[in-house]
């Protein structure tokens, strides 16, 4: 099995850095943010943030990552 480093990008790296998520996991496309409590007040930041300084980012969510809290900013 061949081990790949995931790299963050630059873009997603300023998103981190301005967003300040408490939990996040490293994926493949981008990072799963864990553990929000007011989902709607922090998907709407996310996408203000991605916005407002023009990174090539994508905020995705569905009713499973609802469940535990959680959301995903991905690289487009």
């Amino acid at each position: 099995m061949e081990n790949k480093a995931i790299k963050i990008t630059p873009d997603l790296q300023v998103f981190i850095d301005k967003f300040e998520p408490n939990k996040f996991k490293v994926m493949t496309k981008g990072i799963e943010i864990r553990g929000i409590n007011d989902m709607h007040r922090n998907i709407r930041q996310a996408k203000d943030i991605i916005e407002r300084l023009e990174l090539s980012l994508i905020v995705s969510h569905n009713a499973e990552m609802l469940t535990y809290g959680g959301f995903e900013v991905n690289n487009i």
